[in-house]
């Protein structure tokens, strides 16, 4: 089985790999060297999204995002605690969690709803 390594290239590796770290990655010491770290997440996947209804996403676009079953309000109140200025917005699949990373990057932790996906698909 092959597991899903997004690579981010990023202007302080040691920033990075904290900030990831506070959303809940695990860094692994013994595969890293001080131009590469290695954050490991629970599970992985690829999203495939149509850039035609992507609202305004060109196509070949790329983002970071976590998809989460935990509550993202649980997920709000930790990162709040750590000290992540983010935002909780409602989107088409479901809702978001949207924050910035030391360079600038929006990333996503998303709470995906099947059934609001459907209605919004159906909206199309």
């Amino acid at each position: 089985m092959l597991t899903v390594l997004p690579i981010r290239y990023v202007a302080d590796v040691e920033a990075s790999r904290r900030f990831y770290e506070g959303l809940g990655l695990g860094h692994r010491p013994e595969a890293g060297v001080p131009v590469w770290a290695h954050l490991d997440a629970a599970a992985g996947a690829v999203g495939i999204h149509d850039a035609a209804v992507s609202k305004g996403r060109p196509l070949g676009t790329v983002e970071l995002g976590f998809a989460t079953d935990e509550r993202l309000e649980d997920v709000s109140a930790r990162l709040a605690a750590r000290g992540y200025e983010h935002t909780l917005c409602d989107e088409d699949f479901g809702r978001s969690i949207r924050l910035t990373d030391p360079d600038g990057v929006v990333v996503q932790i998303q709470e995906i709803d099947p059934q609001k996906m459907r209605r919004s698909q159906s909206q199309l």
